[in-house]
């Protein structure tokens, strides 16, 4: 790899964007393509196709054989609200990669002993969420019900262009929820980036089979076509 894209691939992994090397099998000449260019590449839907997957390999073109070498920043998975749900869908989501992070002020519910092997912040919102670089990619959750601590927490999710965003509640709830916001400043088009009623419509009931639904959409929403990955291209 030549020293030029070497710099490159690290910049836009300690800025955790994605970014594809494409090399000609042939040849051996490689360039590199950002993310936030793909779409304009001449192997745009090759490469689509492996942002979304996250994985590199060999992909037959017109110009012949090529490897596309596939870095994708890491997944996050940001929940607020320290609840029984939050305590079967942060190991779903451990097992499936993400870096998870629970938020919730109430020390009662954050505690370690609830959750041994998650991070918890046992603060507001408006303390926690900074510190934490919330960025594309990043899954974020509210599941509290309570307006104290999802409003603010959604407001900043909505401003830091997560890949998802879903909230916990019936749809009267959301109603009511989506007026405040919309009181706070926000747009119809921020309010269509809620996931809400939140999760896929699998019927779920108990904690853990919500937890299912939640991660199903999730992953849904990385890995999908208009997901995370072509969003990014778009950035």
């Amino acid at each position: 790899m030549k020293l030029d894209i070497l710099h490159a691939v690290n910049e836009e992994r300690a800025a955790r964007r994605a970014v594809v090397i494409v090399t000609d099998v042939d040849t051996g000449a490689q360039r590199l393509v950002k993310a936030a260019d793909a779409g304009k590449d001449s192997l745009a839907e090759l490469i689509g196709k492996r942002l979304r997957m996250a994985k590199s390999g060999m992909e037959e073109t017109a110009q012949g054989r090529v490897f596309l070498t596939v870095h994708v920043p890491s997944p996050r998975l940001v929940i607020t609200g320290a609840v029984h749900i939050s305590q079967a869908l942060a190991p779903i989501g451990q097992l499936l990669g993400y870096d998870v992070t629970i938020v919730d002020p109430r020390t009662a519910f954050a505690s370690v002993e609830r959750f041994p092997d998650v991070k918890v912040i046992a603060e507001w919102p408006d303390v926690a969420l900074p510190p934490l670089n919330v960025d594309h990619y990043t899954a974020f959750v509210a599941l509290t019900h309570d307006p104290k601590i999802d409003d603010p927490a959604l407001l900043h999710a909505l401003k830091r262009d997560c890949f998802y965003i879903g909230a916990l509640g019936s749809r009267k709830t959301h109603a009511k929820r989506v007026t405040r916001l919309k009181e706070a400043g926000l747009s119809d088009a921020d309010m269509a980036r809620i996931r809400a009623p939140i999760g896929l419509p699998i019927g779920a009931v108990s904690p853990a089979e919500i937890a299912v639904a939640i991660m199903g959409e999730i992953t849904q929403a990385l890995r999908t076509k208009g997901g995370a990955a072509e969003k990014s291209e778009a950035a």
